[in-house]
């Protein structure tokens, strides 16, 4: 396992550098009968998110007259071969990514312009290679622009861990099944604002400093590939008008 996770020549499993993301790929508004949706791949892991609002609340006890409130749906395709290996207790992590990308999406979305209503989130993890949770924030991301729906500013995420004494940056599932310390980062890239911070496994105090800088500058990576997309999205859009 060690000598997969990095060779001698400083490489990853994958041919990577320690910093070096993998390739990303996006497309927009490809969900009919979505308000906005997006499908995100980064290296071998693919998401597809849908968003459906703001419209009224199904509930009227859960409303909130000054502000939109959000619900999240968190799904794992049961023909990923990477997840067949992760069943154990899905159903109970499913409901911890939603109600953390849930979480996460609140601190970010302009939900006071739509007061007594909801926005539903819809995710489905079609392969799993690692890096769900932050595929799902970067897919949750251009769906809500797709859908129109106003945010103080992108959320981007990136995962990281800590192998001998390197940090390794976007991890695949090997890298996250390594039993090593597993960091994620959810920011708004314009301000480095943090939105969502996870720890799995500890992290060395001596670490810490190193791997936050790495983790920040790979959601602000993220942020101008996504960016890109949005922009080119938006040209082929008009020219469809």
């Amino acid at each position: 396992m060690a000598s997969e996770i990095l060779s001698a020549e400083g490489l990853r499993c994958d041919g990577r550098r320690p910093q070096e993301m993998r390739k990303l790929k996006c497309e927009l508004g490809i969900s009919e009968g979505a308000d906005g949706s997006a499908l995100v791949e980064q290296g071998y892991t693919k998401v597809l998110v849908s968003v459906f609002g703001p419209h009224e609340c199904a509930n009227r006890n859960t409303r909130n007259h000054e502000r939109a409130i959000i619900s999240c749906s968190y799904n794992l395709a049961s023909f990923g071969s990477a997840i067949r290996k992760k069943k154990m207790n899905t159903d109970k992590k499913s409901t911890e990514v939603g109600v953390m990308i849930q979480n996460t999406f609140e601190a970010a979305v302009m939900l006071e312009k739509f007061p007594k209503s909801q926005i539903d989130i819809y995710v489905q993890v079609l392969q799993g290679d690692g890096g769900e949770r932050c595929v799902a924030i970067n897919a949750t991301t251009l769906a809500l622009i797709n859908a129109g729906i106003p945010m103080k500013d992108y959320v981007c995420a990136c995962a990281a861990t800590v192998y001998q004494d390197s940090v390794l940056l976007d991890i695949n599932n090997l890298e996250e099944s390594s039993r090593g310390p597993l960091f994620m980062l959810a920011v708004m890239p314009h301000t480095d604002s943090i939105v969502q911070l996870q720890l799995d496994h500890r992290l060395h105090n001596d670490h810490l400093d190193k791997v936050v800088k790495e983790t920040i500058q790979g959601c602000r990576d993220i942020q101008v590939l996504l960016d890109r997309q949005v922009k080119e999205w938006t040209v082929e859009a008009g020219s469809r008008t």
